[in-house]
C-alpha cells in the first residue's frame, strides 16, 4: 500500500479501493491463464490472438491489424505468431517486401482450439467473476468500465493530463 504521506490527493479508502482493484485483476489475469493452460494447453496471450482471428472474416488478418487489435507492440506480436505457427495453430502468408510475411490464418487445428477455448473460457468468467455480482453490480461496473475506456482513449489521443 501506498504510504498516506506521499498520496494526500487520495483518501485511505480510495488508496484501498484501488489496491484491491489492482490486486483483484492481477488474480483474476494469473487464474484465467491457469485455467486456459491446464484445460486447453494455450497461454491467456494465445487465447487473445486466437479469439481476434476467429473473428476476422475467414480466420484470416495482416499481422499489424492483429497488433493494433490486441494494442501489443510489433515484436511482442512476431515472437507469439512464431510460437503459435510452431504448434500449428495459425499459418502466416502473404510475402511482403524483403520475404516478410504479413499475413497470418487461424489453421483447422487453431480453430478446433479456439472454440473449445472459448466455451470454457465463458465457464470461467462466469465462476469467477459474474457468479459473484448481483445484476446491480455487474451494470454499475459495467458502466463505470465502458466510462473509463472511452475516458482513456479520448485522452490518449490528445497530448495533456488524462
Amino acid at each position: 500500500m501506498v504510504h498516506m504521506a506521499t498520496a494526500a490527493s487520495l483518501s485511505s479508502a480510495e488508496w484501498a479501493f484501488w489496491d484491491s482493484w489492482m490486486r483483484a485483476q492481477r488474480l483474476l489475469a494469473k487464474e484465467v491463464d491457469r485455467v486456459l493452460q491446464r484445460d486447453f494447453g494455450i497461454s491467456k496471450a494465445e487465447f487473445s490472438v486466437l479469439v481476434t482471428l476467429q473473428a476476422a472474416p475467414d480466420g484470416q488478418m495482416r499481422v499489424t491489424d492483429l497488433a493494433e487489435s490486441l494494442d501489443w507492440e510489433k515484436s511482442r506480436v512476431a515472437h507469439q505468431l512464431t510460437r503459435m505457427e510452431r504448434r500449428g495453430l495459425l499459418e502466416r502468408s502473404e510475402a511482403g517486401a524483403a520475404g516478410r510475411r504479413t499475413g497470418v490464418t487461424l489453421t483447422p487445428s487453431g480453430k478446433e482450439v479456439v472454440e473449445r477455448a472459448i466455451r470454457g473460457h465463458a465457464h470461467t468468467i462466469r465462476r469467477l467473476a459474474f457468479d459473484r455480482l448481483s445484476p446491480e453490480q455487474a451494470a454499475a461496473i459495467g458502466a463505470w468500465s465502458s466510462g473509463l475506456v472511452e475516458h482513456l482513449t479520448a485522452a490518449s489521443a490528445e497530448p495533456g493530463e488524462t
